[in-house]
């Protein structure tokens, strides 16, 4: 199969303004992205609406193409930004791998974790997850959890802790089931991403604020992969101090 990785980058941010040309240890956070990602993967490019953006990673040799400033969320940049880079290098892909663009240190091994999923022909979209035993972390709201069947593939994404295990002291849950929380980065085969782009929002969207929940609610197959690293993101001047010496 023929793969390749976008990284969705926007110079407006509500919190940290220019995050992708924060400079990390005398490297821009999204070169970091790029240098990082094309360990994984031959062909990565980065999706952005910003002229400073554009031209930063041309000049240290990054491939980029200029999107919208309209869209809504990650996965319509990288819609768009396969369709021009895909016409401009006369080039098909099989599968796109969207890739946060404030994760300076993603690990090439997730990605090719997300790659192998697509070994399962019924494999449409593929994501990361992790098994959580910190309670405090999984009854955080801001962490995702998810549950999945005998096969690896997502039954349901939610903000509260799931499953319920009855009988049990919360404390000795994780004791008793493996929970996952999910890692967000995702990818998907080029024809459904597609369909995914036109689909309405649906309820349990909605009601959790979660995209990949109107996949679900739409028959789509997502199959996760578990992954024992856990990315650093940056989504405040403050995180920066996460980063290790």
């Amino acid at each position: 199969m023929k793969f390749i990785g976008i990284i969705p980058s926007r110079y407006a941010s509500t919190r940290f303004p220019g995050k992708p040309l924060a400079i990390i240890k005398g490297k821009s956070m999204i070169q970091r992205v790029w240098e990082q990602a094309s360990k994984s993967l031959e062909t990565v490019v980065v999706a952005t609406d910003n002229n400073k953006i554009f031209e930063h990673v041309k000049n240290f040799g990054g491939k980029v193409v200029m999107t919208s400033k309209l869209h809504k969320t990650g996965t319509d940049r990288c819609h768009e930004a396969l369709k021009i880079f895909s016409e401009k290098e006369n080039k098909k892909y099989d599968v796109v791998i969207n890739i946060q663009g404030d994760e300076p240190y993603i690990s090439p091994s997730s990605i090719d974790l997300l790659k192998n999923c697509f070994t399962d022909k019924k494999t449409e979209i593929a994501t990361l997850i992790k098994k959580e035993t910190n309670i405090e972390e999984l009854n955080s709201p801001n962490t995702i959890k998810t549950i999945i069947d005998k096969k690896n593939f997502a039954i349901y994404f939610s903000r509260s802790i799931i499953p319920y295990i009855r009988g049990f002291k919360q404390e000795d849950w994780t004791s008793k089931h493996n929970f996952f929380k999910h890692i967000g980065i995702y990818s998907y085969k080029t024809n459904i991403l597609e369909q995914i782009i036109n689909l309405e929002q649906t309820p349990l969207e909605i009601s959790e604020s979660l995209e990949q929940n109107r996949w679900l609610e739409n028959g789509l197959k997502i199959k996760t992969a578990i992954t024992s690293q856990e990315s650093i993101s940056i989504d405040t001047p403050e995180d920066l101090k996460k980063i290790p010496i």
